[in-house]
């Protein structure tokens, strides 16, 4: 039996068009992308998106299926991964979703759906330990992040890296999992540097 891959919100914001298609492949540029399980790197990532990007993805082609206020495109990204759209409504608002779901999973989609409604739905602003580093990762860009390759560890090769200036040593690589409280504040925006910690769902 297999366990079914973490729903994890990967940007904090609403995402405009260019960082949607950013967004879509967040992990092209891995080291290992031929004889990795892409399946569970993607399945359960999501992110917010404005109404304006929706109503162009649902108009790009005949969706695979339409579920009420959801949709799924019939572009596969990898195996039984493909992109779902949701309009939600939250705290009396609609608000615009994208979320990668393995269909090969009956209960993707729904499970999807709920999870973030009960991540949207918290009084208080607040992201996780693992939301900091999704969003560092996501917001980016690609000259200055990437994979730790031959001459890491052996164990961190094909981790995520960022990049960090280091003074008199230029930038300088760190793994993206092991950066400390400090560096992923130095890495965030300031908006989002001091909200309080979020239990992980």
């Amino acid at each position: 039996m297999t366990t079914a891959p973490a729903i994890r919100k990967v940007f904090q914001g609403v995402a405009e068009r260019h960082q949607m298609y950013r967004m879509f492949d967040r992990h092209a540029g891995r080291t290992k992308r031929c004889a990795d399980d892409a399946i569970t790197l993607y399945a359960g990532e999501w992110f917010e998106i404005g109404e304006a990007e929706h109503d162009y993805m649902f108009a790009v082609e005949p969706p695979l299926w339409i579920r009420g206020s959801m949709f799924a495109l019939r572009q596969f990204l990898t195996g039984s991964v493909t992109s779902v759209f949701f309009a939600l409504r939250i705290d009396d608002a609609i608000r615009y979703f994208h979320g990668y779901c393995d269909l090969s999973d009956d209960a993707s989609v729904e499970r999807m759906r709920l999870a973030i409604i009960e991540r949207e739905s918290r009084p208080v602003r607040a992201m996780t330990r693992e939301e900091r580093l999704e969003h560092i990762w996501s917001s980016t860009a690609e000259l200055y992040r990437g994979y730790a390759g031959d001459r890491w560890p052996y164990a961190s090769r094909g981790q995520r890296t960022v990049l960090f200036f280091g003074g008199k040593l230029g930038s300088v690589p760190r793994l993206l999992d092991a950066m400390t409280d400090e560096e992923i504040a130095a890495k965030l925006p300031v908006h989002l540097r001091y909200l309080p910690d979020a239990a992980a769902a």
